[in-house]
């Protein structure tokens, strides 16, 4: 069997109209959210899914949170992995030989950005060699600084003072031609930083910011650009606003609530973290089923963030707590101990309902990818679109390599 391709050419107007349809005709099934419905519409139209789903455990939905195509599930969910499976196979980008980096560079950069860091750098394979860099967003510019390891010039734009500043003094303890900017990426003035002499890249640039980054960059003539996309729900706007004439076409039309399904899956999160995390998604679901009776009204009830502190609370004090922050009535004395353990068995039904929807993450991820590629085709850029690393480092793992 041989491996996918990267995706290019005609390859990127087929695939979008392939995942379009597959995402429309299934809405249904990815839209509902488990975590706040306590019925999923789609549960009458699959009975024999949703009761096998209900009665399986939290340690059972977490085994295979990260391969849903691997579950042994009944109708329809095997034939929604297989076309999830073939639509979102996408190949990894070819590695070009880029000279060794001094170990001095990967001082000051934890390891596994480190590594993603090196990965996307090894993947920019443009006919023509960059004469200036420019790291959008670039932190403390760790990428930029790998990419001009070799004495190319460094254009690095970010908000955080802190870090430019820090930035600055690294590059010049390097030796290297580098200027660090402190520039708002949505701001106006961004497009200053940009002219055709620029190689633009982005590594994790979140929503808007690397959005911003392919208009202003196409806009201002660059030949070259590599982003590796984040955070889509990262937006100002309600709901998502297309790129490409294909995606404008499309009567896909996405809420922040949608645009948080490809950021779903867990890859990193150490065990405390992801112990943490279950504590408080548990607590939240047993107090929506407690706000429910209190308000006497039978949907879901939007909780800020809390401080983990929070999760040291005595269970009954949480929720006297969360009703004075939500200004609802003070609850009755009841079995909180009951209350507390009906919130855990919830949050094990809603792992394994999420399941389903889990087999569209990566194909909206990619149909959003390919609404940035499709513009970038229009701007009159040719574009690769392929993996730059595996999803073990980073499940967000696709580059846009453009080049005019």
């Amino acid at each position: 069997m041989t491996s996918p391709a990267p995706l290019q050419g005609p390859q990127l107007r087929e695939r979008f109209d392939a995942l379009d349809d597959f995402l429309r005709t299934h809405q249904d099934i990815w839209r509902p959210t488990p975590f706040t419905e306590l019925e999923l519409s789609w549960e009458g139209r699959h009975p024999e899914l949703a009761h096998w789903l209900r009665q399986r455990t939290l340690a059972e939905a977490d085994a295979i949170h990260n391969h849903p195509e691997q579950l042994p599930a009944p109708a329809p969910y095997p034939q929604l992995a297989e076309q999830s499976a073939a639509l979102s196979s996408i190949g990894e980008l070819p590695p070009t030989r880029r000279g060794s980096v001094p170990a001095t560079f990967t001082v000051d950069v934890p390891g596994r950005k480190w590594q993603q860091i090196d990965a996307f750098a090894s993947r920019l394979d443009f006919r023509s060699a960059p004469g200036h860099w420019l790291d959008w967003c670039s932190g403390k510019g760790h990428l930029g600084r790998r990419l001009a390891h070799d004495g190319t010039a460094l254009t690095c734009i970010e908000l955080d003072p802190q870090l430019v500043a820090s930035g600055q003094q690294l590059s010049q303890r390097l030796g290297l031609a580098a200027e660090h900017r402190e520039q708002d990426a949505l701001a106006a003035s961004a497009a200053q930083h940009l002219d055709t002499t620029h190689t633009p890249v982005a590594l994790h640039a979140c929503g808007d910011l690397h959005v911003r980054l392919l208009q202003l960059a196409s806009a201002a003539g660059c030949r070259q650009l590599a982003v590796a996309p984040c955070c889509y729900n990262r937006i100002q706007t309600p709901d998502y606003q297309p790129l490409s004439a294909a995606a404008k076409a499309s009567t896909l039309h996405l809420s922040l609530a949608d645009l948080r399904l490809p950021l779903s899956e867990t890859v990193t999160a150490g065990a405390r973290v992801r112990r943490q995390r279950d504590q408080s998604m548990a607590r939240r679901l047993a107090f929506d089923l407690l706000q429910r009776e209190l308000r006497g009204q039978d949907h879901y009830l939007p909780v800020p963030s809390l401080p983990t502190s929070w999760l040291d609370k005595p269970f009954a004090q949480y929720c006297h707590d969360l009703c004075a922050l939500k200004g609802l009535p003070a609850p009755a004395e009841r079995d909180w101990d009951m209350l507390e353990a009906a919130g855990r068995l919830r949050l094990a039904t809603v792992r394994n309902l999420e399941l389903p929807r889990s087999l569209f993450r990566r194909p909206l991820e990619l149909w959003l990818l390919l609404d940035r590629a499709l513009f970038l085709e229009e701007q009159g850029y040719r574009v690769n679109l392929g993996t730059f690393c595996p999803p073990q480092l980073t499940p967000r793992n696709i580059l846009l390599l453009a080049e005019r």
